[in-house]
C-alpha cells in the first residue's frame, strides 16, 4: 500500500531532542486538520518521541520508516481546540 502524499514536508536533520519534535509540533500548529506532515529526522530517539507525542494530542502517525539512517514520519493533523 502506497503512504498517503504529504502536504508539508519538514527536515530536521542533524538535530536532536528536543528539536526535532518542538519544529514538528511548530510546523503542525500552522497546519489545517487532516493535512500531512512528512518529518525527515536522523534522531533515533524521534520514533519514540512522535509516538508518544501523537497519542498524547489525538493526531495520527501514518508511517514509520527508516531509511540510510534517516527516520521519515507522517503525521495527519487531528482537529485540536
Amino acid at each position: 500500500m502506497t503512504p498517503p502524499q504529504a502536504d508539508t514536508e519538514l527536515d530536521v536533520s542533524g538535530y536532536n531532542c528536543p528539536i526535532p519534535l518542538l519544529r514538528t509540533k511548530k510546523a503542525l500548529a500552522g497546519m489545517s486538520e487532516g493535512k500531512i506532515l512528512r518529518v525527515v529526522s536522523t534522531d533515533p530517539g524521534s520514533e519514540i518521541d512522535f509516538r508518544v507525542y501523537t497519542e498524547k494530542t489525538g493526531h495520527t502517525l501514518l508511517a514509520v520508516e527508516e531509511r540510510d539512517g534517516s527516520y521519515i514520519f507522517l503525521i495527519r493533523k487531528a482537529g485540536i481546540p
